[in-house]
């Protein structure tokens, strides 16, 4: 097809030269392109237009006093807004070295005068047709992830409410209401709040560790699922077989989470679920299960868990008041928990819900 049913929707050629003669021949030859030519006698001119306009094609000349087209290559060429204009550099002469240069500094073609309209038109066409699909690709290739990263956390989000469903099942076979998650998840958050503002923890914990422990938090017990439940509502003592069953639930979830196989931000999600659902009956003296860890060797997640799901449980399924809670609670500090941890719970428990 002809120049003239080119796609000329704006495209703008900036054209340096210091002689006006030469800058007059190609900004005719570049309108009848149906582009928009636009001057400049100098290189510092060049760089002042190249802002104004950005351009998507420049022809510039090599031999210009003060800046000359090679330097003005340089420096477009170190510019990350700029450094994909491509430039065909114009000369009056045609000797190898300076056209290897030309090319050695970014440069994408080389015209010699004097001008042959024909084939300023046809490289300046290949080279500007060049440019806008790269560009095009570029946008393509940018919606095309947004589209996909869009879908990942649509993905991630299924996930995550299958947990929760499973969770929450998980909770009604031991009894517990349906706001028993919920108010894990929230105390937790509050709770790795109260924490972050201490000199003791404000070095582990950053906001987004506490948007993290607020989701996962909710899937600590997940692993029930795979107790027998009249195990989970037996009002009886529990013999050491059924203790021992319903024990493996920490293991239970934490292989459960752990075979989820997603990305790597999910991953950061699934790996303090793990260490929640496979810790949080861990205690701080080491009498804990499934492991026996004790102190620090315990994951921060699951400590705050620990902790929590303790105060939730007197308060919810006990029915104790915060206040018996807490006092029943502070006879096991440094026993099952930090008491650490547990000072600033009870220093913050008013917020807790």
């Amino acid at each position: 097809m002809g120049y003239e049913e080119r796609d000329t929707d704006g495209a703008k050629v900036l054209i340096v030269d210091d002689l006006e003669i030469n800058r007059v021949m190609l900004e005719d030859i570049i309108a009848e392109m149906g582009w928009h030519p636009v001057l400049a006698e100098d290189g510092e001119t060049a760089l002042r237009k190249v802002k104004e306009c950005a351009p998507q094609l420049i022809l510039s000349d090599i031999s210009m006093p003060g800046m000359d087209g090679y330097e003005l290559c340089r420096i477009l060429k170190k510019d990350k807004t700029t450094r994909n204009i491509p430039i065909i550099f114009i000369s009056a002469f045609d000797n190898p070295g300076d056209i290897v240069e030309g090319f050695k500094l970014g440069g994408a073609d080389y015209i010699t005068k004097p001008f042959i309209p024909e084939v300023v038109q046809a490289r300046a066409g290949v080279h500007l047709g060049l440019y806008r699909a790269d560009r095009e690709l570029k946008e393509a290739n940018r919606r095309l992830q947004a589209s996909l990263n869009e879908r990942l956390k649509q993905m991630e989000q299924e996930k995550k409410n299958v947990l929760y469903a499973l969770a929450a099942i998980a909770a009604e076979n031991s009894c517990y209401r349906r706001e028993h998650i919920e108010r894990l998840r929230k105390n937790c958050r509050i709770l790795a709040q109260g924490m972050q503002l201490s000199p003791l923890f404000e070095e582990q914990i950053s906001d987004a560790w506490i948007d993290m422990i607020e989701l996962a938090a909710p899937l600590c017990d997940i692993g029930n699922i795979g107790v027998p439940w009249e195990l989970l509502r037996k009002q009886e003592a529990l013999s050491p077989k059924e203790m021992s069953m319903v024990r493996e639930h920490t293991v239970i979830g934490a292989r459960l989470l752990s075979d989820l196989h997603v990305d790597r931000d999910y991953n950061d999600f699934l790996s303090t679920a793990v260490d929640i659902a496979h810790y949080h009956h861990e205690n701080w003296d080491g009498s804990g299960y499934p492991e026996g860890l004790k102190g620090n060797g315990i994951p921060l997640a699951a400590q705050i868990v620990s902790v929590v799901e303790v105060y939730c449980a007197l308060t919810d399924k006990k029915n104790y008041s915060r206040e018996d809670a807490l006092r029943i609670m502070d006879g096991e500090a440094d026993v099952k928990y930090n008491s650490d941890i547990f000072k600033i719970c009870r220093r913050i428990s008013r917020q807790l819900c």
